[in-house]
Parts: structure tokens; C-alpha cells; sequence
């Protein structure tokens, strides 16, 4: 009986215009703690230090895809260090189903986090755990609320009999953890997509799942 904390994030745009230049997925990626990261979060707040005393701004905390290479290398350090448990999903856009696909982008976001929620929560809880789930939060007001409100119904619906789940949606910014599930899946995405695998040595040691369910694209 304890307490586990799994931060959320997405990548990936959510149409289907593959051959447009988007992406050739959308991914759900987590970063979790089974253990009290407090510690973490310090070390997290000195880097950010260490990074204004060098002069760089980061008023929104850090972004895998926006910060330069090297200060990307050192939040990637960081990272390495405290090693969170990393689970991906990435659903090949080019392989939905019609029906899916006429559905629209807010049922590609659930259908997504349906696909990792159910599974993963399943292998970071036990019996009696009380399951805290940060999702960072993205788009439009409008697009807010429908997002929220499909990871809120697989949250209730689909989550372990044995634990409790709580859920909070909140801006990136706000959150290192949620920082951490963006830095982690920047880099399964470039090594799948792209075949880059510069950063993976971070994120590769504790990377549990990538899990493919509707095949590579």
C-alpha cells in the first residue's frame, strides 16, 4: 500500500494528413515515481538555477523539442540519474481504421490513452496503492474539456480494481514530472520515426514498454 505517481504527455499531431507533414504517430508517454520524489523535484529546481545563473531563460520550465542541445544533454543527465519508470504508446496513424479515423482527433486522444492507461496502470500498482496521475494539459479551452474528459472516463472506467485513482490535469510548465514525460517520450518518438537514438541512453535503461498496437507505420 502506497503511493504512485504517473505524469502524462503526448506527442504527435492528431490528423490524419500523414503525407502532409505530420506525424507518422500520436503518442502517449509516462514518467512514474513508486517512491516519494522530493529529492527530485530539488535537484530538478537547482538545474533551473544553475541554467538562469548561465543566462538562460526558461520561464515555462524545460521542453525537449525547445531547448538547445545542451541544455537538453543536462536535463537528460538528470534524468538518467533519478530513473523514472518510462511507458510509451504510439498508434501508426496511417494504419486506423476507417471508422476510427471518422471519429475524429478527440477519440484518437482516448483511444491512445485507453490503449497505455489500462495496461501500465496496471503494472505500476499494487493492492491498496493510491494511483496520482498528472496529465499535461494542451489545445484550445474546447479541446481542454474533451481531452480531460476522455482521460477522466478511462481513468474511472478502465483503472485496477485494487487502487484509487486520482487525476489532475495541470500545464506542463507547473510540473517536473510532467517535464520528465516529455523529455522521455522526445526521444522514444525521434528513435521510432526518425531512427535517432542519441538520447535513448537516458531513457532506455528504465523504459519498460513502447508498445505498438496498431503496428509501425
Amino acid at each position: 500500500m502506497g503511493d504512485v505517481y504517473m505524469f502524462a504527455d503526448e506527442t504527435g499531431n492528431l490528423d490524419y494528413n500523414v503525407s502532409g507533414g505530420g506525424s507518422k504517430y500520436f503518442g502517449i508517454g509516462t514518467a512514474t515515481w513508486r517512491v516519494d520524489h522530493g529529492a527530485h523535484l530539488m535537484q530538478a529546481t537547482q538545474l533551473r538555477f544553475k541554467h538562469a545563473g548561465q543566462g538562460i531563460d526558461l520561464p515555462s520550465g524545460y521542453h525537449a523539442k525547445d531547448d538547445s542541445h545542451s541544455t537538453r544533454a543536462e536535463v537528460y543527465k538528470v534524468i538518467a540519474d533519478q530513473s523514472p519508470r518510462f511507458d510509451t504508446t504510439f498508434l501508426a496513424k496511417a494504419n486506423a481504421y476507417p471508422n476510427v479515423r471518422a471519429r475524429g482527433d478527440s477519440y484518437l486522444y482516448q483511444m491512445a490513452w485507453y490503449l497505455h492507461f489500462k495496461e501500465v496502470a496496471k503494472r505500476v500498482t499494487d493492492s491498496g496503492d493510491t494511483l496520482h496521475v498528472a496529465v499535461a494539459t494542451l489545445g484550445t479551452k474546447a479541446r481542454k474539456r474533451a481531452f480531460q474528459q476522455a482521460i477522466n472516463e478511462v481513468c474511472l472506467y478502465h483503472a485496477p480494481s485494487w487502487c484509487k485513482v486520482v487525476v489532475a490535469h495541470w500545464d506542463s510548465a507547473t510540473s517536473w514530472g510532467l517535464q520528465v514525460a516529455d523529455y522521455g517520450l522526445w526521444a522514444v518518438q525521434r528513435d521510432l520515426e526518425r531512427g535517432d537514438d542519441a538520447f535513448m541512453w537516458a531513457v532506455r535503461p528504465t523504459l519498460s514498454s513502447c508498445f505498438l498496437p496498431w503496428g509501425r507505420a
